[in-house]
């Protein structure tokens, strides 16, 4: 086919699609985009202006020779059929939903449109065995989050609405808005997840960092508590010298003052018997 009529469909030269046979969304058959198209169409452009040139010479040539005009005949425009224009447009909303794919091999370019053949109760039932055999074959996990089991679950679904697009277009662009919502919430999850991640990461270096120096306070504060033990029992010790040489010089004190009273009472003894034999012969 002419590089003109393919011009229409979005194309993206810069990712190189797989081929169809990898995917479970149907398409036709994969159709070469030949570089030298507008090469021949514009030589065939060409050679067509110089035939209408001629042709406009030999007519004028006519005319000037005094012989009958040729009359043009009127331009007839024939309109497409009600169901041809019906299927154009439903071709045209399924290249909406599902864009025809471009990949590269052996150095040239091909393109696949999305299959516009209705589907049938066996392909619904062939699809569902082909996404149990891709789903075993590349070995998705049946829990929790896996890729590859997204992937194939989105062709699926990508396949039912093409499928459901053919017979109700309104219904398969109505299953593309909820299409586009759940990969959007999708897509939210994800980013959620990865600033959570992100978070908790960030949380656990801090915690480390918070851990290292802790850790080194902590290591700080025991050599203080060491050192504070070591004058506690410095000082207690000191304590225990005080005490123990208060007590020695109180004893010591008692002791010169027990000694004291005693040598004051016999001296006080003996002035009173001195006294007292002093005053008896007086009284005689």
């Amino acid at each position: 086919e002419p590089l003109a009529t393919r011009r229409p469909f979005c194309r993206s030269r810069s990712m190189s699609v797989i081929p169809a046979t990898n995917s479970l969304v149907k398409y036709d058959n994969p159709v070469l985009i030949a570089r030298t198209t507008d090469k021949k169409s514009s030589r065939a452009r060409v050679k067509s202006d110089k035939l209408s040139a001629t042709l406009n010479q030999s007519l004028q040539a006519t005319i000037a020779a005094g012989g009958p005009a040729v009359p043009t005949p009127p331009r007839t425009v024939k309109l497409p059929p009600v169901e041809q224009k019906r299927e154009k447009e439903t071709e045209d909303v399924l290249n909406s939903i599902l864009p025809p794919r471009e990949y590269s091999e052996s150095g040239q370019l091909w393109v696949q449109q999305v299959s516009s053949t209705p589907a049938t109760r066996l392909d619904v039932v062939k699809l569902q065995e082909q996404l149990d055999a891709k789903l075993q074959q590349r070995q998705a996990r049946e829990t929790g989050i896996c890729p590859v089991r997204r992937e194939l679950y989105s062709q699926c679904f990508d396949e039912l609405i093409r499928q459901v697009t053919l017979e109700c277009a309104e219904r398969g662009l109505l299953l593309l808005r909820v299409r586009d919502e759940i990969r959007m919430t999708i897509a939210a999850y994800q980013t959620l997840y990865e600033s959570s991640v992100a978070f908790g990461m960030r949380k656990a270096l801090q915690a480390e960092q918070g851990k290292t120096d802790m850790e080194n306070k902590i290591v700080q504060l025991q050599g203080e508590k060491k050192e504070l033990e070591a004058a506690v029992a410095s000082l207690k010790a000191k304590c225990d010298d005080i005490e123990r040489r208060e007590a020695e010089r109180r004893q010591a004190e008692e002791r010169k003052h027990a000694e004291e009273m005693q040598f004051l009472k016999r001296t006080n003894q003996q002035l009173k018997t001195q006294l007292e034999s002093i005053l008896a012969p007086a009284k005689k």
